[in-house]
This record gives C-alpha cells, structure tokens and sequence, in this order.
C-alpha cells in the first residue's frame, strides 16, 4: 500500500510538474506572439487630433492617410508571396496622456493593430509605452523628441518602441554650434518653454555644447501671449542671438514682439517652429532673420527624388506645401513597411525586429539608419526664414 502511495503521488507530482512547465511555456509563448495579421494589415493611430497639440497630430495624420493611400494602390504590403493592403484605425488621444494610454489599450487589444504610428508628443508617447510593450505591438512616433523616450528607466532599449525624427539633444547641440560657427554669437539669451521637456531638453543640450556666454535664461508657459516684460528687460543687454526652443504658438508670439520692441538679433529655435503658422502669427516682416533645426527642408530635399514625390502628391492632395510633421508620420508608415518585407511577416514581434534592423531606408526625410537605441541615424538641417518664407538651409550631418 505504502508502495503504490509513493508511485502514484510521484506520478501526480511529475503530472503537476508537467502542467506547470506547460502553463508558463503558454504563457511565455502567448505574451511574445503579439497580434497577427488578417485579410488586412491593421495599422493604429494614437494622434493628437484635438487639444493644444491638434495642429501637430492632424498634419500627421494627413502623411499617414497620404502613404497608406499610395501603399494601397500599388496593390499593398509584400508580405511573403501575397499582398495585403492597410487598414487604418486612427483614435483621438485629445492630446491627453490618460487617453493617449486608453487608446493605445484599445489599439492593440480590440482592435488587434499590429502596429501603431503615434502619438506626437513625448509625453502622451511616454504614457502610452507601457501598454505597447505589454502587447508586443511596436510604436512608431513620428515626432517624440526627449532622449530617453525610447529608453526604460534602467537605460536599456525598449524593445517595441521607435521613433522617426532626432532627439533633443542631437537637435539643440546642433543649433549651439550653428549660432556659434554660422552666426559668430558669443553672447546669447535663452527663452525656454518650461512647461514641456521639450523645451527643457532641447535648452539643456544648448547650453551643454554652447561654448560662449549665456547673458540671460528666462522662461515661459505654454499658452503665454505677452512677453514684452522678458523682451524690454533683452534689449538692454547686449546679446548676438537669442536661442527659444517651443512650439509655433509662442515662437510666433515672441518673434513679433522682439521685433516690435527694436530687438534684431538672430531668432534660432527648434523644430516646433517648422509650420506655415509661424510666420502668420509673427507676421512676415517680422520673421526675418530666424532660424530652426528641422528633420525636413523642402529646398533640401530638391535633390530627394522620394520627398519631391512626396511635396507633389501633398500639394496635389491638401494645396499646400508639405509640413514637415506630414513628412515625418509618412516616413513613419513606410518604416513599417519595410520592416514588414525585410521579415516577411506582419507579426507585431516581427515587425518590430524588423524596425530595430532597419538600414540605409531612403525616406522623405532622407536616409535613415535605426541605432541600437531604436533612434534614427540622418542629417539635420537649419532653416532660414527671410520675410516668413525659407530663403536658405544649412545641412548638417
């Protein structure tokens, strides 16, 4: 009796053994398997469509719809021997990061994207990472910025999340060596948007490669409109150049009214600034002699067969001249696809390792080699802005 006791009590205990192993191999397969294709190749949008950043987030889901359209019409995605076309699901994040998170939930859980393109900004991409990894879905962001967005805290790579534009620190080094090697600045004042780590970023990095001397650092809110204070207390000051790193909206603001109050140094800045509205809130005499770092030039890319491609499809679509956010998201979508033909696989793991792999991709924004921190490797260029048009780029590699 005693035998078959220990016989069949060994047996149960190998039976549960078994059972476990098999448990977490399940477990361990089906939280690395991530979401499969269907009839379609489902692509998400976690954009910011409404809410202070809605300008950004419908410019790039205009390049998003204008490369999935052309995609589509030369028959789809090489996957294997077949050809799928993209289905596109594009969600409102209200450029809130609770909802930027909630999206990206629905996304990947109801409904099974194997991939998203979004959100815009750094931190409604921060808060939606954690929801993308646990899916084994990869992100493209077309244009969050801050270092250490595709890093965990740890400093190791996230593994399902990407990006298609520079980070902070490569764009505001870059501008400390323009404003000293380009326009001879040895002394500068700083205006920085404190409300973002965009702002903050891009002024640390500054300040970091700037070898001159910071005469004044100020700094200022989103949704500030009046900065005569800031500016009359400049004036007085002698300073070469002044570096605001922000978006259009203030940009705008503080170009007219440094103009306004007699300043005529050098404006330089960031990417944030690359729009049309820049300008018209300026107003165009007033935004002379301002530059900014930017992914995308359209008289840079005149020598660009695919961006002059792009420029007339995107004139012919929307009437206008491309922004480079547009180009930035369409350059994100056909990072997907080429991730999708160099696997041969529309699997979400798939499709990821296929981005971390991604070398020499001739896209719009020009050649692009993703490093080992799922940053891409391009050149970067600096506009010039002569009476609110571009009158002239600098390429810096």
């Amino acid at each position: 009796m005693k035998k078959w006791e220990k016989q069949t009590m060994k047996i149960a205990a190998l039976g549960a053994m078994a059972l476990t192993l098999a448990g977490c191999a399940t477990a361990k397969s089906s939280s690395s398997q991530g979401n499969n294709p269907g009839k379609t190749i489902k692509i998400g949008v976690n954009m910011e469509l409404s809410g202070s950043a809605a300008g950004y987030g419908e410019q790039q889901k205009q390049g998003i719809q204008l490369a999935v359209k052309k995609i589509n019409k030369s028959g789809g995605i090489k996957v294997g021997g077949t050809k799928k076309k993209i289905q596109l699901v594009i969600r409102d994040n209200k450029t809130s990061n609770t909802t930027a998170a909630s999206v990206a939930a629905q996304l990947v859980n109801n409904d099974k994207v194997v991939a998203v393109v979004g959100p815009a900004t750094t931190s409604a991409g921060t808060a939606a990472n954690p929801n993308m990894t646990k899916a084994a879905v990869p992100s493209v962001s077309p244009s969050a910025t801050d270092p250490d967005y595709t890093l965990q805290k740890s400093g190791k790579v996230q593994k399902y999340i990407f990006r298609a534009c520079y980070q902070n620190n490569f764009q505001g080094a870059t501008a400390a060596t323009f404003v000293t090697k380009n326009l001879k600045a040895k002394r500068v004042a700083i205006l920085t948007d404190n409300s973002s780590d965009y702002g903050t970023g891009l002024t640390k990095a500054f300040k970091k490669q700037y070898r001159g001397t910071v005469v004044s650092s100020q700094t200022f809110q989103e949704g500030d409109k009046d900065f005569n204070a800031i500016l009359t207390a400049l004036k007085h000051k002698k300073i070469d150049a002044i570096y605001a790193p922000g978006y259009y909206s203030e940009i705008g603001l503080i170009v007219k009214q440094a103009r306004q109050a007699g300043i005529k140094a050098p404006i330089v800045g960031s990417d944030g600034m690359a729009d049309a509205k820049l300008a018209q809130i300026a107003g165009k005499s007033n935004a002379t002699n301002v530059y900014y770092t930017t992914p995308f030039s359209t008289k840079a890319s005149a020598t660009n067969k695919v961006a002059s491609k792009f420029m007339s499809a995107y004139k012919a679509k929307y009437g206008s001249t491309a922004p480079t956010f547009s180009a930035l998201a369409y350059d994100s979508v056909y990072m997907i696809k080429a991730a999708i033909e160099k696997e041969g696989s529309a699997n979400s793991v798939k499709i990821a390792d296929g981005l971390a792999k991604l070398k020499n991709f001739k896209g719009v924004t020009g050649t692009t080699t993703i490093d080992k921190q799922h940053n891409p490797e391009k050149t970067i260029s600096i506009e010039q802005l002569t009476n609110g048009v571009v009158s002239k780029v600098y390429n810096v590699k």
